[in-house]
């Protein structure tokens, strides 16, 4: 019987001893040595992991930034072009300066422009709302209000507003990372450049419609000419 014992555990400590002598070798064999520029430009990112720069994270940009040719399609929109500059001298390249961007909503349909027509009782989420019905307004095209783009914006840069329903950006937090644009089911939130001394230039509806048809829905709605455009 004691000699069973003994078999059983010389039998398992071959087996740990094999398997840590395999473990060593895969270990080593598929050893991934990494750049360690990726480290030091990770480093001068925000670390938002936004993923306005189109990657999911910083740290996958910063592999990319590593393995690019050239800054012309890589750019960090909540670093800008400070972090930008600082991973092309890291890297000995040139960035790509671009003029700062804003998030703004395309959409005047307040309370007081746009009335209720019904109650919405469901999910809030304008995803879940624009895919059961029009919108409480009956509007095909303005916001739904259920403030899809304030649960992701990650600067807290974007609020409802309780008087007119709307979001509204801040444009001192806002980084223009994207994440609002995608999240509106309505797509009436769009980037555009700053203006000087922060004006915004921009036609404030989404509506397409012909002029009768449109101010149905709202008092100042777009006439649908798309002269402006």
């Amino acid at each position: 019987m004691f000699d069973v014992y003994i078999n059983t555990v010389l039998v398992l400590i071959g087996i740990g001893a094999f398997s840590a002598i395999m473990l060593a070798f895969v270990a080593k064999y598929f050893n991934v040595i990494e750049d360690p520029r990726i480290d030091e430009i990770e480093k001068i990112l925000p670390g938002a992991n936004c993923g306005g720069c189109g990657y999911p994270g910083c740290r996958n940009f910063a592999e990319n930034i590593v393995k690019a040719d050239n800054f012309e399609s890589l750019f960090c929109p909540v670093g800008g072009n400070e972090s930008m500059k600082k991973a092309a001298s890291i890297m000995g390249k040139v960035a790509t300066e671009k003029a700062p961007l804003v998030a703004i909503v395309r959409c005047s349909g307040s309370y007081e422009n746009r009335p209720k027509t019904n109650i919405y009782d469901g999910v809030v989420s304008c995803k879940m709302a624009s895919a059961l019905y029009l919108g409480d307004t009956e509007c095909p095209n303005g916001c739904l209000g259920c403030g899809d783009c304030v649960v992701v914006c990650k600067f807290d840069a974007i609020h409802m507003d309780k008087v007119t329903g709307l979001p509204i950006v801040d444009d001192s937090k806002c980084t223009a990372c994207g994440a609002c644009v995608k999240a509106c089911p309505r797509n009436i939130i769009e980037l555009r450049k700053k203006w000087p001394k922060d004006r915004k230039i921009f036609v404030s509806c989404m509506n397409k419609e012909k002029g009768g048809i449109a101010k149905k829905y709202c008092k100042v709605a777009c006439t649908g000419c798309t002269k402006c455009f």
